[in-house]
């Protein structure tokens, strides 16, 4: 329904800045959690289900979740729960709001699964836009980051030419089916998405893990985004 309020999390160290967010953000929006670092945050993600997590880049791990999930251990708690909590959660998404502008810090939470990352500077009406536009499988950058994740993900002929033999491989139906599952979608949306049954949903799944030589679905959304797909 239109008038279903976005669910978030907020996670980041800071109570105030919690507080003051939570404050900011937009009627439609409801905050159904909050945590102060990596481990807890995995722990409301896995609670609640939230639609969108508003994530810090720079947050502590807490009790070795780092090291759990195999992210290094100077990566930053941010990549932790992203690699935590979207295995239990994959209809969750991921927004990063740092106070960082560093492109390794952009490039690095995009890598591991964010949908958009913008920056504390950002007013309340712009974080509320964000999480909206998230949570409607869009992807979101403050205007001068944006240009950091064309740069990593690359957008040269060659590349758009690899990546068109690689769509080469898959039908149709396979394309429709792996642009869903990579930005987010249950194996029941995408049925019901498609109007196909769920078994043949896993089918073209098979397939297109086997065609582009990936392992999971996540591999998939990186695969995605790194091709600008989404």
């Amino acid at each position: 329904m239109a008038d279903t309020p976005v669910r978030v999390v907020i996670v980041d160290d800071h109570s105030i800045f919690r507080s003051g967010l939570r404050a900011d953000l937009d009627a439609s929006i409801e905050v159904v959690g909050e945590a102060a670092d990596a481990a807890a945050a995995i722990e409301v993600i896995e609670a609640t289900r939230p639609d969108v997590v508003l994530l810090d880049v720079h947050l502590p791990a807490g009790r070795g979740a780092a090291g759990a999930v195999g992210t290094a251990p100077d990566a930053g708690g941010g990549e932790a729960v992203i690699r935590g909590a979207s295995p239990a959660v994959p209809t969750t998404r991921f927004l990063a709001l740092s106070v960082s502008d560093a492109a390794e810090d952009v490039v690095r939470v995009i890598r591991a699964g964010a949908r958009g990352y913008i920056t504390k500077g950002s007013s309340g009406a712009e974080v509320s836009r964000a999480v909206h536009a998230v949570a409607g499988g869009d992807a979101v950058f403050s205007p001068r980051l944006a240009g950091f994740v064309l740069d990593a993900f690359g957008a040269a002929v060659g590349e758009t030419a690899a990546t068109s033999d690689e769509l080469d491989r898959l039908s149709a139906r396979e394309q429709e089916v792996m642009r869903l599952i990579a930005r987010g979608y249950a194996y029941k949306e995408v049925a019901a998405e498609l109007f196909i049954s769920m078994k043949t949903v896993e089918s073209h799944v098979s397939a297109v893990l086997r065609k582009l030589q990936l392992s999971s679905r996540y591999e998939l959304t990186a695969w995605a985004t790194e091709r600008r797909l989404l």
